[in-house]
């Protein structure tokens, strides 16, 4: 095959293989991510067949991180995780400082050092986010305050993992590894002097990120969607998340991952953030897959026959050790026993983080391949088998109910009711915000009938063209013989159209200043405020922009505002006929 050609047969195949086997996994009741994984086992150097460029797999494979980060940010909720901080943060650091020690144990029963250890352990003690969300709505979970929970939980263990990818080069040579250039240039340092630096890139980028990003960023994004390119929108949502990827690895120093994460987060604070993730989410899907597909390429199969006591050690670390963990943290924070058997069978698995902490510790020389090869293999199989997992603890929880009912109504009952409050207000909070947002909608529709031609995007997009404008009584709005510059539409209050044949009033729902935008001519007449006043202005760029883009809108204006002036004709007509008679 032509080398031109290697990144579009690289993509090409990865997408074939991966719907084909992602579909016969879910066929299987399997998750998706396992048909991913398999297709890139296949396409890899170790089976036969089809073997595909690894090396820009890799780039695909970092592309997916940002965009997968990217995402995580986007959905980050500082209110839910405080909502859920109380078993989330504990029982999340709890539980990875625990497996990570269990991990330690596993490699020094294999004679691997330290540095080994804690890059198996930490890679084995999170769990996949794509995995837990999927089990969470099959079973209708996601809103629960069992769900809340375990994605809080997740969230605390994607925070220390970020953390975890900015130390482990810092630590790299005292764990046995080799050290990487993190000084830029500063010359030899010591360890606690380059931590510390370390540290502080890493608090530099960001206070940035928290101060700077969310006044800059949804301006920005404002500023974009009011242009009403759709695809200027979109592209606009990629730049940022991986300009300030790149930006961050480029000046600071620190991961792609961290930048795209801030990224997220910075964006999330923006009113259009729903719609920047609906637009970025079918690229973060496709990468995503690339990701996995190329996760999959590293495997080697014959692991599973080379040291099978290996993968059952690591797999059995990742079902039972890590459940027993997250079971026995719940029940010790006095939380229910259902949730805490929830979370022990949802988080017994590993996915994502996984993947990209063994390879920055095989990069780092602290990981050998053979452990990368253990934990994909436990990855592979702790996600294929989570379903099963899922339902054996289902089962468990019918047998305690039954045979304890009352330690399992009495148990944790007032940790429930109290987080059940805090989550009920911030459902509130949310639930009030999308009401007002869905009011002031309405409320446009009522006033304006005539957008409701138009789709709820394109309402959006005119909430975000508007500009309120005021007028006491008295005061000229427009005055006849000016260039148009823009279209008024009334909220409130009343004016008169002064033409020379006489006065028109206008009311709220009412439209005014369309025929100078429409014939490029000059006002044809004053418009005075006749009562206290609040406009909705489109001006020219604005309105010829949202008309091309909604024709039918701009017919429709058109011929409101070719019977108006026929209607003044009309009546300017009558009038001359009654002086005359």
């Amino acid at each position: 095959m032509h080398q031109e050609v290697g990144l579009i047969a690289t993509v090409a195949v990865s997408f074939v293989f991966a719907a084909i086997l992602g579909y016969g996994a879910d066929r299987l009741r399997l998750p998706p991510l396992v048909g991913y994984l398999m297709a890139g086992i296949l396409m890899g150097p170790f089976t036969p067949g089809f073997v595909a460029d690894t090396a820009l797999a890799g780039q695909l494979a970092e592309m997916g991180v940002i965009l997968l980060m990217f995402g995580v940010g986007l959905h980050f909720s500082a209110s839910d995780l405080l909502a859920v901080r109380g078993i989330a943060v504990p029982g999340a650091i709890g539980r990875i400082i625990l497996a990570t020690l269990l991990g330690i144990g596993l490699c020094k029963l294999w004679g691997w050092s330290l540095g080994a250890g804690i890059v198996l352990g930490l890679s084995l003690s999170v769990a996949s986010t794509v995995v837990l969300l999927k089990a969470l709505e099959e079973r209708n979970l996601v809103n629960a305050a069992s769900g809340r929970v375990a994605v809080g939980w997740l969230i605390v263990e994607d925070l220390v993992m970020v953390l975890a990818l900015v130390l482990l080069p810092a630590l790299a040579e005292l764990l046995g590894g080799h050290a990487v250039d993190t000084n830029h240039g500063l010359g030899e340092l010591p360890l606690v002097l380059t931590i510390g630096l370390t540290l502080l890139k890493v608090a530099a980028f960001a206070a940035m990120a928290i101060f700077l990003g969310p006044r800059i960023v949804p301006w920005l994004l404002t500023l974009i969607a009011r242009t009403g390119s759709r695809e200027l929108f979109t592209l606009t949502v990629l730049a940022i998340a991986l300009g300030i990827a790149f930006g961050s690895a480029a000046i600071f120093g620190v991961s792609f991952a961290l930048g795209a994460f801030f990224a997220g987060v910075v964006m999330s604070e923006s009113q259009l953030s729903h719609r920047a993730a609906a637009d970025s989410l079918p690229l973060q899907n496709a990468f995503s897959v690339l990701f996995f597909v190329s996760v999959g390429m590293l495997f080697d199969p014959s692991i599973l026959v080379r040291q099978p006591l290996a993968v059952i050690g690591a797999l059995a670390l990742v079902i039972l050790g890590k459940g027993i963990i997250t079971f026995l943290i719940v029940i010790l924070l006095r939380y229910p026993i259902s949730m805490g058997l929830t979370l022990a069978g949802g988080l017994a698995q590993i996915g994502e983080f996984s993947f990209i902490l063994a390879g920055l510790g095989v990069s780092l020389g602290l990981l050998p391949h053979e452990g990368q090869d253990l934990i994909l293999a436990a990855a592979i199989l702790s996600i294929t088998l989570n379903p099963i997992v899922i339902f054996a603890t289902e089962g468990l929880k019918k047998y305690i109910h039954s045979k304890w009912p009352s330690l399992w109504e009495s148990y944790g009952r007032s940790r429930q009711k109290a987080l059940g409050k805090e989550l009920e207000k911030i459902r509130a909070l949310g639930d009030e915000r999308e009401r007002q947002h869905q009011l002031k909608m309405q409320q446009l529709i009522e006033t304006f009938p005539l957008f409701s031609q138009v789709n709820e995007d394109a309402q959006e997009e005119l909430l975000l063209l508007f500009k309120a404008k005021s007028a006491p009584p008295g005061e000229r709005v427009i005055r006849r013989g000016d260039r148009g510059d823009s279209m008024y539409f009334i909220s409130s209050g009343a004016v008169e159209v002064r033409l020379a044949s006489g006065a028109i009033r206008l009311e709220p729902g009412a439209f005014f200043g369309e025929m100078a935008l429409l014939t490029g001519a000059r006002r044809t007449a004053d418009v005075i405020a006749v009562d206290f006043c609040q406009f909705e202005v489109l001006e020219r760029r604005d309105f010829n922009m949202f008309m091309s883009h909604h024709p039918h809108l701009r017919a429709a204006v058109s011929e409101m505002a070719q019977k108006r002036t026929e209607m003044n004709v009309l009546r300017q007509q009558w009038e001359k006929s009654m002086d005359l008679s």
